[in-house]
C-alpha cells in the first residue's frame, strides 16, 4: 500500500521535515508534488522515530506548508545502466543532457553501490599509461589504485585531466577494453564546455562517460555526482568487463557541498566546519575503485582536488591522503616558471607501482631509474638550499653539476607540451639520457650491469631535449 502525506512540518534550506511517517528507510527516494503540480525529488538522509529529513534534489524554493503531497517510494536513487552509456553526457544526478535521449536501461543500480569484499579484491597489477613522463615513471598509475592530484586554485589541473583522458591507455592484451568515466562537481560553465569540447574534437568521447555538475546546481547534485560516476564505473568494469579510468574533479567542492549540508541538518561541526565524518564519507568513494576476482575489469580512480591556500594539511588534503595510495603534487614554483605539468616530484609518490613496474609490465629497468631520478633530485634541492646560502659560484664542481641536471630535469623531463604523448619507453630512455649528466659514481641505486647497459657519458642535456 501506498501512503501519501499531505503538509509538512519544517523546511530548511534544502531539507523538509515529515512526522508521522513509519516504515521508511534511509536514502529511500521521495515524490514531492507541490500544489501547482510540479514534480521534485528528494532522499530520506536522516530518521528519528517517526520524523524523517528529506534531502529535496532541486531546492525548497515554492513548497508550501500545507499542500505539499510526499510519497515514498520504497527504493534507493538508482541510475539506469547499460553499455550505451558510453560516449554520453549525464548531469549530476544521472540525466542525460547531451540531447540524446533517455538511455534505455539494461538494469538499474544504487547509486551509493554495494560493499566490496576485501576478500574477493585482487591485488592491483600492470599500469596505465598517461603518456605524462613525470607520471609513468615516477609515480606510476596502477590498475584497481586510487591517485589523487593535489592542485592549487588557478593551476593546470584542468589540462592535466583532459590529458589523460586523452592518453590514457593500457598495455595491449587480448579482449581488454579500456574507457573513462568523468566526474566534475562544482565548475563553471566554461569549465564544463572546456571538457565536453576538448572530449568532442580529440576522438575520445566515444569511449567517455561524462557527469557534470555546475556551480550553479543544487549542492544536494554534487553529493550525488561522484556515487553517480562511480556506479557508472562499477558497471562498466564487473559486468561488461572493461578497464575503467575514473577522474573526479573538484573533491573540495564536493567536501565544502558536504559541509553546507551537514550544517543545514544542524550537525556538530568538525575542523575548519567539515562534518566530522568526512573521512568515512570520502572512504565510501575511494574504496569503490580496485579489482574483484574472477573480473577481468578494474575500476582506477584520480580524484583531483584544489587544496585551499596550497596547504596539503588542509583536511580534505589530509584526510584524502589516509585513504588513497599515494599522491600526485602539483607544485605553484614550478607553475610560475612555464613548467607543465607542474609535478612536484618529491611530495609525490604510487605507493603500489612496484608491482606494476619492471620486466614484463614496463622494462626492467624502470624500478632502478625511478630510485635515482628521485634520489639525484632530492640532492638537487639540497644544493639549491646550499646556494642560497653561499651562493652558487661557492659550490663545489659536483654541486655544479647536480643544479645543471635539476635544471635539465624540469625543462626536458617533467616539462612536456600538453599535445605530447610519450610512451613508456621515450620516458625510461629520456630518463638516462639525463643521469648520464651525473658522473658514474654518484649513481648509487643502480647496478653495475644496468649502469653499463644505459648509462652513455657522453649525453648532454641538448641531445636530451632531441627525444
Amino acid at each position: 500500500m501506498v501512503l501519501e502525506y499531505i503538509g509538512l512540518n519544517q523546511i530548511s534550506g534544502p531539507l523538509i521535515a515529515l512526522d508521522g511517517v513509519k516504515n521508511a528507510g534511509f536514502e529511500e527516494m521521495v515524490e514531492i508534488k507541490l500544489q501547482n503540480g510540479e514534480s521534485r525529488s528528494g532522499r530520506i538522509v536522516q530518521i528519528d522515530g517517526e520524523r524523517v529529513i528529506i534531502q529535496v534534489f532541486e531546492g525548497t524554493r515554492g513548497i508550501s506548508l500545507t499542500n505539499t503531497r510526499t510519497r515514498l517510494t520504497g527504493r534507493p536513487m538508482e541510475l539506469a545502466l547499460s553499455p550505451e552509456i558510453l560516449g554520453r553526457i549525464f548531469d549530476g544526478k544521472g540525466k542525460p543532457i547531451d540531447g540524446l535521449g533517455d538511455v534505455f536501461p539494461e538494469k538499474f543500480a544504487d547509486v551509493n553501490g554495494m560493499p566490496m569484499n576485501p576478500v574477493s579484491r585482487t591485488y592491483p597489477r600492470n599500469y596505465i599509461n598517461t603518456g605524462v613522463s613525470s607520471i609513468d615513471c615516477l609515480m606510476t598509475l596502477i590498475r584497481g589504485q586510487k591517485l589523487p592530484i593535489f592542485s592549487g586554485s588557478g593551476m593546470k589541473h584542468n589540462e592535466l585531466a583532459v590529458q589523460i583522458v586523452r592518453q590514457a591507455r593500457i598495455a595491449e592484451e587480448e579482449g581488454a577494453e579500456f574507457c573513462v568515466v568523468f566526474a566534475a562537481m562544482g565548475v563553471k560553465n566554461d569549465v564544463a564546455q572546456y571538457f565536453r569540447r576538448s572530449f568532442e574534437d580529440s576522438g575520445t568521447l566515444s569511449r567517455v562517460t561524462m557527469f557534470l555538475n555546475l556551480s550553479n546546481d543544487p549542492i544536494i547534485e554534487r553529493i550525488l555526482t561522484p556515487r553517480c560516476a562511480l556506479t557508472a564505473a562499477e558497471y562498466l568494469a564487473f559486468e561488461q568487463n572493461k578497464h575503467v579510468l575514473v577522474i573526479m574533479t573538484d573533491m573540495t567542492s564536493y567536501a565544502e557541498a558536504l559541509r553546507e549540508f551537514s550544517s543545514s541538518k544542524g550537525e556538530i561541526p568538525g575542523r575548519k566546519g567539515y562534518p566530522g565524518y568526512l573521512y568515512s564519507d570520502l572512504a565510501s568513494l575511494y574504496e569503490r575503485a580496485g579489482m574483484i576476482e574472477g573480473h577481468t575489469g578494474s575500476v582506477t580512480q584520480i580524484p583531483i582536488l584544489t587544496m585551499p591556500n596550497d596547504d596539503i594539511t588542509h583536511p580534505v588534503p589530509d584526510l584524502t591522503g589516509y585513504i588513497t595510495e599515494g599522491q600526485i603534487v602539483l607544485d605553484r614554483s614550478l607553475d610560475g616558471k612555464g613548467i607543465y605539468p607542474p609535478v612536484s616530484v618529491l611530495p609525490s609518490l604510487s605507493r603500489l607501482m612496484k608491482d606494476g613496474i619492471g620486466e614484463g609490465y614496463t622494462r626492467e629497468d624502470h624500478s632502478a631509474l625511478a630510485n635515482q631520478l628521485f634520489a639525484s633530485y632530492a640532492h638537487v634541492q639540497d644544493a639549491r638550499s646550499l646556494a642560497s646560502v653561499i651562493g652558487e659560484e661557492e659550490l663545489s664542481p659536483i654541486d655544479h653539476r647536480y643544479i645543471e641536471f635539476g635544471k635539465a630535469f624540469e625543462t626536458l623531463f617533467l616539462n612536456q607540451s600538453f599535445h605530447e604523448n610519450r610512451t613508456i619507453d621515450q620516458t625510461l630512455d629520456l630518463g638516462w639520457q639525463l643521469l648520464s649528466m651525473l658522473p658514474k659514481e654518484e649513481l648509487d641505486r643502480v647496478d653495475d650491469e644496468m649502469l653499463e647497459k644505459h648509462y652513455k657519458q657522453s649525453e648532454t642535456p641538448g641531445t636530451a631535449g632531441a627525444l
